[in-house]
This record gives C-alpha cells, sequence and structure tokens, in this order.
C-alpha cells in the first residue's frame, strides 16, 4: 500500500533493536572491572620494582606480584573489548569478548572438578608449591609475609611439619651451615604468647633440633597442608559461594554480550531492508 503524501516516513527509520539498558549496562560492568585491572597491574609492577631484580629471578614461580601482573593484564584486555565492543556496537570485540569469558569460565569449572576428582594429585601440585615458597622465604618480601600470614592462619608449620624448614638454606641443620637461623623456624611457626607486647622473633631458635613432643611446647608442628585441607572441608559452603560470587559476573558478562550481539545484528538486517526498499515508492 502507497503512502499519503504529507504522511511521516516509516518508523523503520528511527526504531532501534539495539537497547540502550544492554548496551551502558555492559559498558559500566567492563569498565568497572577494566579499573580494578588496571589498578591490579599497578600494583603488581610497583611490588615487582621494589624488590631486588635477584630476589625476584630467583622466585618468579611463585612470586605474587608476578601473578597480581598476569591477572591484571588479562583482565584488561577482556574487558577493554568488552569496553569498547559494546560502546562502539562492535560485533567482534563482544563475540571475542563472550568467548574469552566463556572459556575461563569453563576453565575454571573444569579446574575445580578435576581438583576434586584427582584430589592426591592436587593436594601434592601444593605441596609443590609449598615447598618452593619454603626454599625461597628469605628472598622474597612479599613471599614471607604471605607465609607468615598463613601459619598464624592455620596454626601450621612447614609443609608437612615443621623440619621442613630444613630445605631453606638459612633454616638448613647441616652442621656447614654458618646462618644464625640455622636448624631454627619462622617466628610464625611459634605458639602465641598472651600479652605479648614484643613480638619474639627468635622464638623458633633450634626448634627443628627437638623432637615433635618438645618442640609443640614451643611451636606448631602440624604442616599447612593438613591444615589447609581441614579447613577446606570445614569450609565448603564458603568456597562454594566464593566460586558462586566469581561465576555470576562472567555468566552475566556472557548474557549481556551476547543479547547485545543479536540485538546488533537484527538492527543491521533492519537497516539493510530499510536501504533495498527506500526506492520503493509504493513502501
Amino acid at each position: 500500500m502507497a503512502r499519503r503524501p504529507g504522511a511521516p516516513a516509516a518508523s523503520g527509520e528511527e526504531f532501534s533493536f539495539v537497547s540502550p539498558l544492554v548496551k551502558y549496562l555492559l559498558f559500566f560492568f567492563n569498565m568497572l572491572f577494566w579499573v580494578i585491572s588496571m589498578v591490579m597491574v599497578a600494583v603488581g609492577v610497583y611490588a615487582r620494582l621494589t624488590k631486588h631484580a635477584e630476589a625476584a629471578l630467583a622466585c618468579l614461580a611463585v612470586d605474587p606480584a608476578i601473578l597480581l601482573i598476569v591477572v591484571g593484564v588479562l583482565m584488561f584486555l577482556l574487558t577493554f573489548c568488552g569496553c569498547i565492543g559494546s560502546l562502539r556496537e562492535n560485533i567482534c570485540l563482544l563475540q571475542t569478548f563472550s568467548l574469552c569469558l566463556t572459556a575461563v569460565f569453563l576453565l575454571q569449572l573444569a579446574a575445580g572438578i578435576l581438583g576434586f576428582v584427582f584430589s592426591d594429585k592436587a593436594r601434592g601440585k601444593v605441596s609443590e608449591i609449598i615447598n618452593n615458597a619454603i626454599v625461597h622465604y628469605r628472598d622474597d618480601l612479599d613471599l614471607q609475609n604471605l607465609i607468615d600470614f598463613g601459619q598464624k592462619k592455620f596454626s601450621c608449620c612447614g609443609g608437612i611439619s615443621y623440619k621442613d624448614w630444613s630445605q631453606n638454606m638459612y633454616f638448613n641443620c647441616s652442621e656447614d651451615n654458618p646462618s644464625r637461623e640455622r636448624c631454627s623456624v619462622p617466628y610464625s611457626c611459634c605458639l602465641p604468647t598472651p600479652d605479648q607486647a614484643v613480638i619474639n622473633t627468635m622464638c623458633g631458635q633450634g626448634m627443628q633440633a627437638f623432637n615433635y613432643v618438645e618442640a609443640s611446647k614451643v611451636i606448631y608442628t602440624n604442616g599447612c597442608i593438613d591444615k589447609l585441607v581441614n579447613w577446606i572441608h570445614s569450609n565448603l559452603f564458603l568456597l562454594g559461594g566464593v566460586a558462586l560470587g566469581l561465576a555470576i559476573p562472567q555468566l552475566v558478562g556472557i548474557l549481556l554480550s551476547q543479547i547485545l550481539v543479536n540485538q546488533i545484528k537484527d538492527q543491521i538486517k533492519l537497516q539493510l531492508y530499510n536501504q533495498q526498499h527506500r526506492a520503493d515508492p509504493w513502501y
């Protein structure tokens, strides 16, 4: 049917399938995590630069600063695609964002399932990481603080037992070790003393030379691996809540990006349809 002379143009020219709510919700969602990623990278780089180069390279595999930088950079690139893709309505960037976020989600899910199924291997890997951290305890201040916090939090000492600290060159019990900390353990292994105003950092002096019964009067003798496993078993609901808290933003990002991609595709079809019929006098 022909359009009457003087009648307003068809509303298809003004109508848009792209919802501003979805578009800007996805943009600000990514902007938030984009800012967080930049803060993570900045903190990681600062922590890395303030260390001695030799110490940083010695414990590269367990350096928390490196982990912070890597996660921050990956998050920055991912959220960059989401931010620009949603703002510019770019299907390529949005699909890249969606696919990468889906891959991250599936990797996390697979890691959780494999960790549960192969719990013995996971335990062995955790033991390897802890032992490596013990070896580099004095080489990295961040790592040292992390280990001290863990030993205080879980009331433990070493990986399997307090004697694991002999793996560290400063705490090693060999006769030719010239260190003043020979055969000792860090102060974070010591039992807390009530009303102690000043922390005695030498409380673990020579503790590895004592047997379990004698050492247990001064320090924690149980290893951190068993304590960590017991804590995980006792806090499954808490860990499930944390996992859910990590999964929900990822699923929301995937859902919003797919909705926006479909809306953009519909809008492109509408524009092509209008262009094809623009020259039709009966349209």
